[in-house]
């Protein structure tokens, strides 16, 4: 069962999610959160594996905290919650770490969808975000046409990273050595354009998680 820790100034707001995510029986709300300032000092002392954070609770700076709580706690999945059209800042949060963004606005079901979709290792926009943020806007250079220039093979070792596979790991499965397996990535860090193994993780689950 899932750990959850709701960040959001909105008694409402945090009491429907916890009602919504409590009938899953998939997850466990252990505590809230109603001032940025808090968000690290609760992580710091309490197992959490998602943050529902809404963007304007007080004493937030959104970005700079998303870093802050990846670098720290990189296995927590945030979501973020946001009264803020998704066009202004939903392609800068995933890109600093967040894996899901939805508007405050949005029903509970919806919430329940994303963070179904987080909690499986997706990430979850709107539609047209997760086509734009495939695209680029530009087919000739989008991810999608990225991948779609991948090799079977490096396909395969792309979608076993996703799943939080190792080297050793994925040499066993696909019956290579450990240094084919480096080679792989690194020629997969390169043809999709990812700084390093995370990111390139993160365009494998987008991939995943949007038809192309």
């Amino acid at each position: 069962m899932d750990k959850v820790l709701i960040a959001d100034h909105h008694p409402i707001t945090r009491k429907g999610i916890t009602s919504i995510l409590t009938e899953e029986n998939s997850y466990d709300v252990v505590g809230y959160i109603s001032d940025g300032n808090d968000i690290l000092k609760f992580l710091t002392k309490n197992e959490v594996d998602i943050l529902i954070l809404e963007i304007d609770i007080p004493n937030l700076n959104s970005i700079t905290t998303i870093k802050s709580i990846k670098r720290e706690f990189s296995h927590i999945k945030i979501l973020i919650l946001s009264c803020h059209p998704e066009e202004m800042y939903a392609l800068s949060a995933i890109k600093y770490g967040a894996a899901g963004y939805i508007s405050k606005t949005a029903s509970l079901q919806r919430i329940l969808d994303a963070t179904n979709q987080i909690q499986k290792g997706g990430i979850y926009l709107n539609e047209n975000l997760s086509e734009r943020l495939i695209s680029d806007g530009n087919n000739t250079q989008g991810l999608a046409y990225k991948y779609k220039k991948l090799s079977s093979r490096e396909i395969e070792v792309l979608n076993q990273l996703s799943n939080g596979k190792r080297n050793k790991e994925i040499a066993a499965d696909l019956d290579i050595n450990e240094k084919t397996v480096s080679t792989y990535k690194m020629r997969l860090l390169k043809k999709l354009e990812a700084q390093n193994v995370t990111e390139l993780i993160k365009h494998a689950r987008l991939l995943q998680s949007t038809s192309i």
